[in-house]
């Protein structure tokens, strides 16, 4: 045995040196050349953060995608970088400047806020870079991108015009979603809704001049202030009487119109609605309907502005709390009762999302997600997995509305829109491009300036491009890079992201490359705790990758989060997966030790029967699985194909083989079987370099000097199988481990030998493996007999009888009474079969692969009930 071999794997320095050595290297390079590329871009992490598990699940199973592709003989491109995250970044660097400096955003100009959000960027941004190197990611550092880069930024603007030129972008004033606490507009999908226990006050409006009070029953007593009406269904018997009557509104003491129209549901609360326009989506397509004013009463923060008349300056949450008790001293509120609601949330906040009416940038977005629809629909883009996806996607698109782009921040791309002092603009670039615009519509400037929109476009609005600006494919169209690797090979995201991005980039890449930007989807699922919730910072419940990977190491890490997580599906993860990552390992290290110390024991020997045969077995093996794998990997099943893999290594290479092949004591290894084993394990490292990239490559170089890297060593075909040794192999597994069995359940001690006599419907199966089983089993000597052996043990195995003699004195009644309970399991199941096969409409109906299942099952239920019934003659 090698003395450099540690005693268990230690990760640390060899993921170091291997990755150091690969990059040295530059395989992860890829430029175009003859090959066929295989390209993924990196769904960009934000920069504000860390990669939490879902990112590890996610640039792990790209990895392995790419390092397959990569020793498949494609031209292996990775891209790399991250997202500026508009909302996010810059709520962390007005926090860092009021906690550290002491400064509030509107006490800085803008130029001088972005330097600190670029500094900000620059001392925190690298540290996402720093994960993906250490988790073994495979990306080419060379192409780092960043949403904010200058070629990126060009892009955005450039696209922004384009679509406003065309006509695809407008501006207006509409309700859209706002976040009180960044302060800005939402996309309709930047908006999560919750399930929450809200309350339904019931509040009584006097109707004008009289003594009578309508009901209305509101979620929202802080918005009363806005009311512009109160609405009632036209066929409401209980108000036919209030046509042409107002009402006073409580506590702003306001007089509104009673207004009639079916969308109120008479059977809801009270059946009369009060009606809000600014605040409400509902009651502002009524209000638009019925020529009703806006009475908007919410800041921008969240608090009462002044048109709210009272609780002024106020939070909307503590301003309900006051409205009740105000509304209870006055005597209009007559109850609260418990109620189920749905409430909006920020996504990037967290904040309850309010609606407001606001002048904002959209796209028209109908034309764009026809065409996403049928790039799916008809197959050009593969959804994996389709049937869970494909329905989601399909809904979201032929609903699809306006996109809300405009974002009232300061980090990100500003709007190119140039103002005149009298409100009418101009889209360009520059503010030279504007002027000329300007002056080419004959527009007098008064004052002589112009002033560029103050807003920002949201971050979607950049990383629709992704797949093509990587690759500078707006800003330098039909460059060769674009031209190679573009349209790119596997998209790897989230489910919950289908709609902000992915939708997005199909439409952005059919409108401006005219061509899909993907051929395959990939939709990992949600990486939930032991508990099967979502893992999050506010539940600290997400582990740290760092600390994950030192602990158990990257290849544990990689294995703990991949063997958990079945295509889309969402997965549990614990440490414990990482553990038997790390025990993997360490197994692996222990096959590579021992098969190290056989290195120095080779001798030119006589083969024997019982190494060559493992030998020849562990060959098909080996094929059968990769051919298995290489199926897996086009199905994107790629958790089944690591525990392929695992299985064929730790139980076939491990268990069976290594022990098939192993020399007696001190006796030598056989030249030809140890060169054998030598490149069994290689091929076992290479297929497993995609999952566990340092592990392998070490072990691969550790077993003999190798002229090339595992990294980029190429596949080979898998050979024909033949299926006669698998099922050899598959009998030796099955007869061993039953003699084992009986040994242990009889108290015969490994060390005691036996004879073992096998009974064989088929006795050539066992010519090539009665060697192995002596050894195995510890056998004085195997025979093949036909008829039973009288005072043995019998087992079976398959159809076979085995019969196990030994000179320890056996008490037979556990025999018999373990014989019998299967006999009695056989004979109900025998039952059960023979009533499925009598039933006619069964067999007429059933499809006749099925019937020949049923009557395989009864055939070999008949002779093992023969076989028991006879053993347990021979037992007397």
């Amino acid at each position: 045995m090698s003395s450099s071999l540690s005693k268990n794997f230690e990760p640390q320095q060899i993921e170091e040196k291997w990755y150091q050595h690969w990059l040295d290297k530059r395989y992860f390079h890829s430029t175009p050349d003859e090959r066929q590329p295989f390209t993924v871009v990196i769904p960009p992490p934000n920069v504000t953060g860390v990669l939490h598990m879902g990112h590890t699940l996610n640039e792990t199973v790209q990895d392995v995608l790419v390092r397959k592709a990569r020793m498949s003989g494609f031209n292996a491109c990775w891209v790399p970088g991250s997202d500026h995250a508009s909302i996010a970044t810059e709520a962390k660097v007005v926090q860092m400047l009021e906690k550290e400096k002491g400064i509030s955003k509107h006490d800085l100009s803008r130029e001088d806020f972005l330097k600190h959000a670029f500094e900000w960027k620059e001392k925190y941004g690298g540290i996402i870079y720093h994960q993906i190197k250490k988790l073994g990611c495979s990306v080419d550092w060379d192409r780092v991108t960043f949403t904010m880069d200058a070629h990126y930024y060009e892009a955005v603007i450039k696209v922004f015009i384009d679509l406003f030129n065309k006509g695809k972008i407008y501006r207006g004033a509409r309700m859209i979603n706002w976040d009180p606490q960044a302060k800005t507009a939402l996309s309709d999908e930047e908006v999560e809704y919750k399930d929450v226990q809200g309350k339904l006050y019931y509040v009584k409006y006097q109707v004008t001049g009289t003594n009578e009070y309508i009901t209305i029953a509101t979620q929202r007593p802080e918005t009363i202030m806005g009311d512009t009406a109160v609405c009632v269904n036209p066929n409401d018997e209980r108000y036919q009487h209030l046509k042409g009557k107002t009402v006073i509104v409580p506590l702003v003491n306001r007089e509104v119109p009673i207004i009639f129209d079916e969308y109120v549901d008479p059977a809801f609360g009270t059946g009369a609605l009060k009606v809000t326009p600014a605040h409400d989506i509902n009651d502002y397509n009524l209000g638009l309907k019925h020529g009703l004013p806006i009475v908007d009463t919410l800041n921008e923060d969240g608090t009462l502005s002044e048109a709210a008349e009272v609780f002024i300056g106020i939070d909307r949450f503590e301003a309900r709390k006051q409205a009740i008790e105000k509304l209870h001293t006055d005597g209009l509120l007559i109850k609260e009762e418990e109620y189920q609601t749905r409430l909006g949330y920020s996504q990037r906040t967290n904040a309850v999302v309010e609606p407001r009416i606001s002048t904002q940038w959209f796209v028209k977005m109908k034309e764009l997600a026809d065409q996403a629809l049928t790039a799916v629909v008809s197959g050009d883009v593969k959804i994996h997995p389709e049937e869970r996806f494909l329905a989601t996607y399909r809904y979201w698109l032929e609903n699809v509305k306006d996109w809300c782009i405009s974002r009232q921040l300061w980090w990100g791309q500003r709007i190119p829109a140039w103002y005149a002092p009298d409100g009418s603009f101009v889209v360009a670039a520059t503010r030279e491009e504007a002027l000329k615009q300007f002056e080419a519509r004959d527009l007098k400037l008064e004052g002589g300036d112009i002033r560029q929109d103050e807003d920002v476009l949201d971050t979607w609005f950049s990383s629709w491009l992704w797949p093509m600006e990587v690759f500078n494919g707006i800003t330098q169209p039909n460059n060769p890079d674009i031209n190679y690797y573009y349209p790119t090979s596997v998209l790897v995201t989230g489910q919950d992201i289908i709609f902000f991005w992915v939708a997005r980039m199909i439409m952005a890449g059919m409108e401006y490359m005219n061509e899909k930007p993907f051929d395959h989807v990939y939709f990992t699922g949600m990486v939930r705790d032991k508990q099967g919730r979502k893992m999050s910072k506010s539940l600290g419940n997400s582990p740290d990758l760092l600390e994950l990977i030192e602990r158990f190491g990257a290849d544990a890490v990689r294995f703990g989060i991949l063997i958990s997580a079945p295509a889309g599906n969402d997965l549990l993860f614990d440490d414990s997966s990482c553990e038997q990552g790390r025990n993997f390992n360490n197994k692996l290290w222990n096959a590579l030790k021992l098969v190290k110390m056989w290195e120095s024991r080779q001798a030119q020997t006589n083969e024997s029967s019982s190494s060559h045969f493992a030998v020849q077995w562990f060959e098909q093996r080996l094929n059968e699985v990769k051919g298995q794998v290489e199926e897996m990997y086009a199905q994107f099943r790629l958790s089944e194909a690591l525990k392929t893999i695992y299985s064929l290594i730790w139980d076939d290479f491990c268990s069976w083989y290594l022990e098939w092949a192993k020399p007696g004591f001190e006796q030598p290894i056989d030249s030809n079987v140890y060169q054998s084993t030598v490149r069994f394990f290689e091929e076992l490292m290479q297929l497993l370099h995609p999952f566990m990239p340092f592990i392998t490559e070490e072990i691969y170089h550790q077993l003999k000097d190798q002229t090339d890297d595992l990294c980029v060593k190429q596949f080979s075909k898998s050979a024909n199988i033949q299926q006669s040794l698998l099922q050899q192999g598959d009998l030796l597994k099955q007869t061993i481990s039953a003699i084992r069995d009986v040994r242990v359940k009889n108290n015969i001690k490994p060390k005691d030998p036996v004879n073992v006599h096998v009974q064989a419907s088929q006795s050539s199966q066992y010519a090539a493996i009665t060697s192995i089983l002596t050894k195995q089993v510890n056998a004085k000597e195997v025979n093949l007999v036909n008829d039973a052996v009288a005072g043995a043990i019998a087992v079976l195995v398959g159809k076979d009888k085995i019969y196990i003699e030994t000179e320890q004195e056996l008490d037979t009644t556990a025999q018999k009474e373990q014989l019998e309970k299967e006999l009695e399991y056989l004979k109900g199941f025998l039952v059960s079969v023979e009533k499925k096969l009598s039933n006619e409409r069964f067999v007429l109906n059933a499809k006749p692969e099925v019937v020949d299942v049923e009557r395989r099952k009864k055939a070999d239920a008949e002779e093992k009930i023969k076989a028991i019934s006879e053993s347990l003659s021979a037992l007397g």
